[in-house]
């Protein structure tokens, strides 16, 4: 599988997200000994903190997306691997901030941090339990993951058909991967969710089930036209490009090896001899 990723956009946002959240957090300190030491001066105190509240929560904001371990496209990369070299797997490069292109489709990903018990029903993904603290000051809330993923399966669709003609653009899927160790996820029944939602483990297992089902996959052409597409060097931008190694194929029962007298014999090979 082959990974391309915008480091510089990692870097620049981690870095971004750390600035404001200190920041934050040193003007409502400042606000609060102005309070403490000038109590006449109510409007300059009360404009620290607010000032400092919304530099902090933006900060975090950005930081969990971009700073939080496991990083994002981290858990991706690892619940990926094994993939063949016919993939291709962009980070922060293309209109989706995680996108996998290859024999099994073209799938926007979006991982989800979230922990408790995540079930789906009458049409929205719900979230029970979780850290309250996080949910309310941690901007850490379920929200609503099919609105956003929508809008990214959009996004793809947008810029491809600024290159390729609409009878090669092929159905752009998503899935919904969640991070945290503790999630619980309750399959909706009778009911199809607006999008796939799993584990982060089985991510993996959702991509290759997709080329098996009704329609098949893509073909060789197709996901060559479009990494083409979405490796057009002036679009692209810096990235780094990583190759995971694949997984090895199981070997066919008439090319297995088996050791006879000492000799290694293929399966033919020895009922010949028998």
């Amino acid at each position: 599988m082959n990974i391309l990723i915008n480091t510089k956009m990692v870097k620049r946002y981690t870095r971004l997200g750390q600035i404001l959240m200190f920041s934050g957090m040193a003007v409502l300190v400042g606000g609060m000994i102005v309070n403490i030491k000038m109590p006449e001066m109510v409007n300059l105190s009360l404009g620290g903190l607010l000032l400092g509240f919304l530099l902090s929560q933006v900060g975090i904001q950005i930081s969990n997306k971009w700073a939080r371990q496991p990083r994002p496209y981290e858990a991706i990369n690892k619940s990926l691997k094994g993939l063949g070299g016919n993939y291709s797997l962009y980070h922060y490069t293309t209109p989706a901030s995680h996108l996998l292109v290859g024999p099994s489709g073209v799938w926007v990903i979006q991982p989800r941090y979230q922990g408790g018990t995540i079930s789906y029903s009458n049409g929205r993904y719900r979230q029970k339990g979780g850290n309250m603290y996080l949910k309310i000051f941690g901007q850490d809330g379920l929200g609503r993951p099919d609105l956003e993923a929508q809008a990214e399966t959009a996004k793809v669709r947008n810029y491809l058909s600024k290159l390729l003609p609409a009878e090669k653009i092929p159905n752009i899927n998503a899935v919904l991967a969640f991070i945290h160790p503790k999630a619980t996820l309750v399959q909706p029944e009778g009911e199809l969710p607006a999008y796939p939602f799993v584990t982060m483990d089985k991510l993996k297992d959702v991509v290759r089930k997709s080329s098996k089902g009704k329609g098949g996959g893509l073909t060789n052409v197709q996901v060559n036209e479009l990494r083409a597409a979405f490796e057009n060097p002036q679009t692209l931008g810096p990235v780094e490009k990583i190759e995971s190694p694949a997984e090895p194929e199981p070997l066919a029962a008439a090319e297995v090896e088996v050791e006879a007298d000492g000799e290694v014999m293929s399966e033919p090979e020895k009922a010949a001899e028998e």
